[in-house]
């Protein structure tokens, strides 16, 4: 079963009486190509939001913090592929951590890759995770995420409903020198807000992080420190998502939408790791749930 997110109708008008089913007029004012061009623009910003199985959540139980453990440092049970129904091959557990196995590709994304969500949505939460990049390496965590495909039932990107939580080795990898004011670097929300102070730890080594969202605010911590604060749903928001990549003009037209009101009707959605083809490690994931 499917949920239609974002409804896209195309109209096609009529000038004078030069347009045709098919577009044999030659009159100055045709209309035919600038009606193809309309409905290839409004179809681009179809979302539709795929109603998946998720987890039963009343089997995880809490500890004396409140902290329900999502990754149990042995399988990868609860976990599974954004858009599949299995944990794609390339994720794996090593030495107690949920571990990407790089393919070098970068966000293509090869033959058994893909990226990693647990599978069931969250709306106000304590998320905390431990994670270590390889050497120029690049990733990410997502959250508030839907799983979402365009009009033609193919998978829209995950980072195209949901923000992100930049994992980095700012020393290595180019993304560190791009954007705005660090805006790409480790703990930043990715392309929007630099994370200040940048204390992310070499490539090879463990790192600390916590997001927390709660009724639309949001704050990522790094190593220990607050590094960025934002609010959801808010005028600022929109302008972020005004002056961003995501822009409603811009290359990915469908995302501005379900930006603009991440989480979707409910404001929930889901955590998920990013195959960037990088190694990346991730542990010590756990999560408190918030009223």
């Amino acid at each position: 079963m499917k949920k239609l997110f974002i409804v896209a109708v195309a109209a096609v008008l009529v000038l004078g009486s030069c347009c045709k089913k098919k577009c044999e007029c030659t009159c100055g004012n045709c209309c035919c190509s600038k009606a193809d061009a309309a409905v290839v623009d409004e179809d681009a910003k179809v979302a539709i939001v795929a109603d998946k199985a998720l987890v039963d959540f009343s089997k995880y139980t809490a500890d004396k913090d409140g902290y329900i453990t999502l990754f149990n440092g042995e399988n990868l049970d609860g976990w599974r592929g954004y858009g599949k129904d299995e944990a794609p091959a390339s994720w794996n557990v090593e030495d107690g951590a949920i571990h990407l196995k790089g393919s070098g590709t970068g966000e293509a994304q090869m033959e058994g890759g893909g990226d990693l969500i647990f599978a069931h949505k969250f709306k106000n939460f304590d998320f905390e995770f431990e994670y270590k990049i390889s050497e120029g390496g690049n990733s990410g965590v997502f959250y508030l995420a839907q799983e979402v495909t365009n009009s033609k039932g193919e998978y829209l990107p995950i980072w195209q409903s949901a923000s992100e939580y930049q994992v980095l080795d700012n020393a290595n990898h180019e993304d560190a020198n791009q954007g705005v004011d660090g805006n790409r670097q480790a703990a930043s929300l990715y392309d929007m807000i630099p994370a200040k102070p940048q204390n992310a730890k070499p490539f090879g080594e463990w790192n600390t992080a916590k997001i927390t969202v709660f009724k639309g605010s949001v704050w990522h911590y790094q190593n220990g420190e607050e590094v960025l604060e934002y609010h959801l749903w808010t005028p600022k928001w929109k302008e972020m998502l005004d002056n961003s990549k995501f822009r409603a003009d811009g290359e990915f037209p469908a995302a501005y939408n379900l930006l603009l009101n991440m989480g979707g009707e409910n404001h929930e959605g889901y955590i998920g790791f990013q195959d960037h083809g990088d190694d990346v490690w991730y542990r010590n994931v756990r999560i408190k749930v918030r009223d």
